[in-house]
């Protein structure tokens, strides 16, 4: 049994996100939370681990390049998190993109 994963459920629509991008493989919504002024997420449609992602990053990475072009003219920030200890909350796979200021003081 699969448990609760709130990408699943935005990819559904059975829950809200802010969506910026949505194709047939990849949604790309707003972050909730505002470390910086622009803070989004590349989700794959599929669930998957952060590995299986990575080893492809295909249609989530050129989205992601895409919407950060568009919302982080002056220069932008892909991340990830893997595991407990790089303090990943989500199972569902998903690239941060992180812009909208110089990122030299959020090192």
């Amino acid at each position: 049994m699969q448990r609760f994963c709130v990408f699943c459920e935005i990819v559904a629509g059975r829950e809200p996100a802010d969506i910026l991008f949505d194709s047939d493989e990849v949604m790309v919504i707003r972050n909730r939370l505002r470390w910086v002024p622009t803070m989004l997420l590349a989700i794959p449609k599929r669930h998957m681990v952060q590995s299986e992602l990575w080893a492809n990053m295909g249609a989530v990475g050129a989205a992601a390049v895409k919407v950060a072009e568009e919302h982080c003219p002056g220069g932008f920030r892909l991340i990830s998190n893997f595991g407990y200890d790089g303090m990943q909350s989500q199972d569902h796979a998903h690239v941060h993109i992180l812009g909208g200021v110089f990122l030299g003081e959020y090192a």
